[in-house]
């Protein structure tokens, strides 16, 4: 049963011991390092967001096959509703993006507001590791159409029918840092600045202070308010893309807008491309 694309913590704790709901936390963090080691949602696997959602090695997205394997891994089958957990909310809204584009969508809800949410609100946590049996899961049709490269993006900087929303942080915008403040240690790409007429929509305009999505009409109101209406070409982009692709997921999925891509190199890509434009 299709219960996405996002679901309330509410919803999700009347729903723990429903073996038909596997939670998944899509974390930025390592082992070490990851919140989920310290109390997690009982009954939830954790997955750091590269080894889940990237090729082994080259820096692209997994087949839908290999998709599947890693799923079936963690516990997710056919039929199943995947609750995406952020560590922080980007990683989910970014896990949502990769299965949009590998087939697997129909399955996958985001949890609003993530770890930092259900913690906050004194929900249920647990450090204990669950025992994962592995099903068998099939891919749905995937669309890429949802992702944009760099070369469409630069040949697309002077059209007066496409905004280009940047959700960075202010010093990451401005350029007075490549990574935000949070981060341990200013790295990313090999310049500082935008992508020449990009808008400033931080990420955090898109969030109530307890880390949960706006209401509808005020998620709307931010994207109005840098110039980005219903049937405007929207790209959105951040350092990484997870920022963006929290964008695209406002936009499209809670919004319905449509012609919205992510531009998956974001900052990290373009801040390093030779003879490729900037702005301060």
């Amino acid at each position: 049963m299709r219960v996405g694309p996002l679901v309330s913590p509410e919803w999700l704790v009347a729903r723990l011991d429903d073996p038909d709901v596997v939670v998944v936390e899509v974390s930025f963090y390592q082992p070490d390092k990851a919140a989920y080691f310290t109390g997690h949602i009982p009954g939830a696997r954790y997955a750091y967001w590269k080894d889940l959602l990237w090729h082994e090695l080259d820096r692209e997205f997994p087949t839908s096959d290999v998709m599947a394997h890693r799923l079936g891994s963690l516990g997710v089958g056919d039929g199943t509703t995947l609750v995406l957990v952020g560590d922080p909310v980007q990683f989910a809204t970014y896990a949502y993006w990769v299965l949009a584009m590998t087939g697997f969508e129909e399955q996958a809800a985001v949890l609003d507001g993530g770890h930092e949410t259900w913690v906050s609100r004194g929900y249920p946590r647990t450090t204990d590791q669950p025992v994962v049996e592995e099903r068998t899961v099939t891919s749905g049709p995937g669309d890429d159409s949802c992702r944009i490269g760099r070369d469409e993006v630069l040949a697309g900087l002077h059209d007066p029918g496409r905004v280009l929303i940047d959700l960075r942080s202010e010093e990451e915008y401005t350029g007075a840092r490549v990574a935000p403040l949070t981060a341990p240690f200013d790295h990313g790409a090999e310049r500082r600045g935008h992508i020449p007429g990009a808008r400033h929509l931080p990420r955090e305009r898109l969030l109530n202070d307890d880390g949960t999505f706006k209401a509808l009409d005020q998620l709307q109101a931010e994207f109005v308010a840098v110039g980005a209406t219903q049937g405007t070409e929207v790209v959105t982009s951040c350092r990484l893309s997870h920022r963006a692709s929290l964008g695209w997921f406002v936009l499209t999925r809670l919004l319905g807008w449509d012609r919205v891509r992510v531009y998956d190199g974001s900052w990290t890509e373009w801040g390093s491309i030779v003879g490729y434009p900037i702005e301060r």
